[in-house]
């Protein structure tokens, strides 16, 4: 299995454990690891290896005297029994000094008020190294996490579109800043035999993300806090329209042909051999764009854009989905003196580590310079340094039922078997039932 499979596995993947038992075993007055912990324990997930690499590769060199006082340990368990083995430890006061986050952001937060998580924002601050976040990934996990800084930004993605720049140039198309534009130039591309977009039914969420997008857009940043908070719903007009104009692209056959049957790897695979012109997607796919293997077209060739504005809309162009993938907490009880020494460390050095052996974007700031593999590499970099307020996505808000439904009825919407309103009643009727 390759790296990025591993990352998409790692940011997608929805909890299925249930927050009961969790609630039994957080009961009292708090607890955690041990106050005076002998080793720098790190409980994480087998699909991602990125994070145990740039720590292993940190304990031999920046960390090292951090390491000597309080030596890292690994252990990793598959990422479906993850919530299970956090609810394990934490009924037995047992939970490591650094774990990966539940799956469901809902389970972290409990453990958080039952005191069995470090307040990060007090402690990165008291240790003098909060400002090693980027403000755009604090942005994103106070969305996740109600407000709370309760994960480290080990990884952090945000979402465009990448496009062909070849293919624009030889179509004489400039860069689409409206949405209008944006149909506008699919519709050029079709007319000259060019499939516009690349995207995957048979996942769903690649599809859904435009329904957000444009929600976004149209109607600003807290569009589907809204629907959370029972404010909105799916249903009423305004959000509607925004799957009619998803299906519309379907419709107009801009996805190409058999868009429910296209996987993850082989949407990637028709843009990265140029038989799409557009892609959305997020920076995780930059690692294949820099593989010369599985990037036909070259990475100089692409380019990326942020998902256009909405004329008359409430949103801004600037403000981009994003995500922190599977994120890290500490332990209360254990973040003592050594494990400080480690946080600081980590906040300081793990960025340019991350990105120069695994070529991968973390939310931490990089302050030795790194040299990016590719120009569009160091477009998506200054773009999250120059973003200050983001969003999250479709169902980054919904329980596993909705987000199922939407996932697996979201090709029948851009086929045109369902209508954009049976969508929206078939997603807002599965939120209800939560």
């Amino acid at each position: 299995m390759s790296r990025p499979r591993r990352a998409r596995l790692s940011l997608f993947t929805a909890g299925t454990a249930s927050l009961a038992l969790l609630a039994t075993a957080c009961g009292g007055s708090g607890g955690g690891s041990s106050a005076t912990p002998k080793e720098f324990s790190y409980l994480s997930v087998t699909e991602n290896t990125t994070v145990k690499a740039a720590l292993t590769t940190l304990s031999h060199g920046a960390c090292k005297p951090a390491n000597e006082a309080l030596p890292l340990k690994v252990e990793t368990v598959p990422q479906a029994s993850l919530d299970q083995k956090l609810q394990l430890l934490a009924g037995q006061n047992a939970l490591p000094v650094q774990f990966a986050a539940g799956n469901a952001p809902a389970l972290t937060q409990k453990l958080a008020k039952s005191g069995r998580v470090a307040d990060l924002e007090a402690k990165l601050k008291e240790l003098g190294v909060h400002d090693q976040l980027e403000p755009a990934a604090v942005s994103t996990i106070k969305a996740l996490y109600g407000g709370k800084l309760d994960v480290l930004p080990y990884e952090y993605n945000i979402e465009g579109i990448f496009y062909n720049k070849k293919i624009f140039t030889a179509g004489g198309l400039k860069v689409p800043g409206t949405w209008d534009e944006l149909v506008a130039a699919a519709g050029k591309l079709q007319a000259e035999g060019i499939q516009p977009f690349s995207a995957s039914g048979q996942q769903g969420w690649p599809l859904t993300r435009l329904i957000s997008g444009y929600l976004y857009r149209s109607l600003g940043p807290d569009a589907l806090q809204q629907v959370a908070d029972g404010a909105a719903k799916l249903t009423d007009p305004d959000y509607v329209k925004a799957a009619q104009e998803v299906a519309a692209l379907g419709k107009k056959g801009y996805f190409g042909k058999g868009v429910g049957s296209i996987d993850y790897d082989t949407a990637m695979n028709q843009f990265l051999t140029g038989k799409a012109a557009m892609f959305y997607m997020g920076s995780w796919a930059l690692a294949n764009i820099a593989d010369t293997e599985q990037d036909k077209i070259g990475a100089a060739n692409v380019g990326f854009m942020p998902f256009p504005a909405v004329p008359g809309g409430k949103g801004s162009i600037d403000q981009y989905p994003s995500n922190v993938g599977l994120g890290i907490t500490l332990g209360a009880k254990s973040f003592d003196k050594k494990t400080g020494d480690w946080v600081t460390c980590i906040a300081k050095n793990y960025g340019s580590t991350a990105l120069k052996d695994q070529g991968t974007i973390s939310g931490f700031k990089v302050n030795t310079p790194v040299k990016d593999a590719n120009e569009v590499t160091g477009q998506v970099r200054e773009t999250i340094g120059a973003s200050k307020q983001n969003v999250l996505w479709f169902e980054a808000l919904f329980g596993t039922k909705a987000t199922t439904v939407s996932q697996t009825n979201a090709a029948s919407l851009v086929a045109g078997s369902m209508s954009p309103k049976q969508f929206m009643q078939t997603v807002q009727d599965a939120l209800s039932a939560q």
